[in-house]
């Protein structure tokens, strides 16, 4: 079975694909304060680039393909894309990410498509700090499109709270209590020393111990490791007593989760993007309007993961990392 194996032994299975650098949000944490020169049009790989790059890499043994952004939504054309990718031998999971403001009018047709399963964004339930967050995002629109996943059989549904003290984290009770009523899955994630949420000296940062314990006190129950303790993703997730309810943690800082690491990115301009937290990337763009083959374009694949570091530099230079803005990156 053809697999990739990074140097360090990781096999690699999941792909994180930025259809776009765009967004209809401007989450502080995500795009500077001054924006972004957005990418050219003809820069970006087109819809069938890209299920060329993704139907190589499943060629290869990744299994996992996740859409990102931006905003994956907002790119025309979005919808046959994914029918595309469902057609892909080897994909057994397609997933996408989104800020959900457009994913009401949606979340049925991407279902039927072929997403399974969809992670939004959701830092606050209060409309002014969401507003805040966002700078310019709508509550009741992304909570619409909660509930329409929900009801279009996606399963999961997780929703993703980025906490950062003194903004949002009085309510990290709330969000519990919000994400087992609607029966989805919730994961908090530690601010990440990427753009302005992370340089140092915002006082943003709160460690996953730290929810926890929180998280602990408010259920009255105890938070067990949950049986596989970890999916194809960061998170760690832990059980609330005794009951079905399961909730995860991304802890890039206080415990990272480098050593098992099995995933790559690839940017909507087509750069592999080989660590969130380094420099290392190689452009695939350039294979594929060189006009290289299948099998050129693999071995290019290859030799990109075997330049796959062994873990991040957050913690080493914290401020040249925060230079770098996920709208970019692909999240």
């Amino acid at each position: 079975m053809t697999r990739l194996i990074d140097p360090f032994q990781r096999t690699i299975r999941y792909l994180r694909v930025s259809v776009t650098d765009r967004c209809n949000y401007r989450c502080f944490y995500c795009m500077p304060t001054q924006g972004v020169q957005w990418e050219a049009r003809e820069e970006f790989l087109t819809f069938e680039e890209l299920t060329r790059v993704i139907r190589l890499f499943t060629e290869l043994g990744v299994d996992k393909v996740r859409l990102t952004g931006g905003e994956p939504l907002v790119r025309r054309g979005i919808l046959q894309f994914v029918r595309q990718l469902s057609a892909l031998p080897g994909l057994e999971d397609l997933s996408m990410s989104t800020n959900a403001h457009l994913l009401s009018d949606q979340a049925a047709a991407l279902r039927a498509a072929g997403v399974r399963r969809v992670n939004i964004s959701l830092d606050s339930l209060d409309p002014a700090v969401f507003r805040r967050i966002t700078r310019n995002g709508d509550l009741r629109s992304v909570l619409a499109g909660i509930d329409a996943a929900l009801a279009a059989g996606m399963e999961p549904v997780k929703i993703n709270m980025v906490v950062m003290r003194g903004l949002n984290d009085g309510e990290i009770e709330a969000m519990f209590d919000y994400a087992v009523s609607r029966g989805a899955d919730l994961r908090y994630i530690e601010t990440m020393p990427v753009g302005e949420a992370g340089i140092d000296g915002t006082g943003h940062f709160m460690p996953a111990v730290e929810i926890l314990a929180r998280l602990k006190r408010h259920a009255g129950a105890e938070l067990v490791p949950a049986k596989g303790g970890k999916g194809a993703g960061p998170a760690r997730y832990y059980q609330v007593g005794e009951g079905p309810v399961r909730v995860g943690v991304i802890s890039a800082l206080s415990r990272h989760f480098c050593d098992d690491c099995n995933r790559v990115r690839l940017t909507a301009k087509g750069d592999l993007v080989l660590c969130l937290g380094q420099e290392d990337r190689v452009s695939l763009r350039d294979g594929l309007r060189q006009g290289l083959d299948d099998e050129a374009m693999k071995e290019l694949i290859r030799a990109a993961i075997a330049r796959k570091p062994r873990s991040h530099d957050f913690n080493e230079d914290r401020q040249r990392v925060a230079l770098r803005h996920m709208s970019s990156l692909g999240g």
